[in-house]
């Protein structure tokens, strides 16, 4: 079981950046898979970054490559994302997903944090 966390969400302009963090409980978070999800108004919760167990892999929304990175720390069981050249179509919550399965994690992860809102006006 894990618990997430997230923080860092505001409001910021076009061309600006961001920094999301997630904060998981548990002994166990060096085992699981890390992902960060976004849903806008009235669309549908979409995939947007994930990172393997150790962190050497990670994989990426084609519309967020080169924009954004998903990074962890194992030892203060953090996940974060930093996204920079930020576009007003990226403004969405963001949620922290976390699942033991990295193929998994990247669509139907078992854990999801509570969300935080990003606001990235024009």
């Amino acid at each position: 079981q894990v618990r997430l966390v997230e923080s860092g969400g505001g409001l910021v302009q076009a061309g600006g950046s961001l920094r999301l963090s997630c904060a998981a409980s548990g002994r166990t978070f060096s085992s699981y898979a890390m992902g960060w999800f976004r849903q806008a108004p009235g669309k549908e919760r979409e995939f947007v970054a994930a990172i393997s167990f150790n962190g050497g892999s990670t994989y990426y929304q084609d519309s967020v490559k080169g924009r954004f990175t998903i990074s962890r720390d194992n030892v203060k069981n953090t996940v974060d994302l930093q996204m920079n050249s930020l576009k007003p179509e990226d403004t969405a919550v963001y949620y922290c997903a976390a699942d033991p399965l990295y193929m998994v994690v990247r669509r139907i992860p078992g854990y999801w944090g509570q969300g935080t809102q990003v606001t990235v006006s024009s």
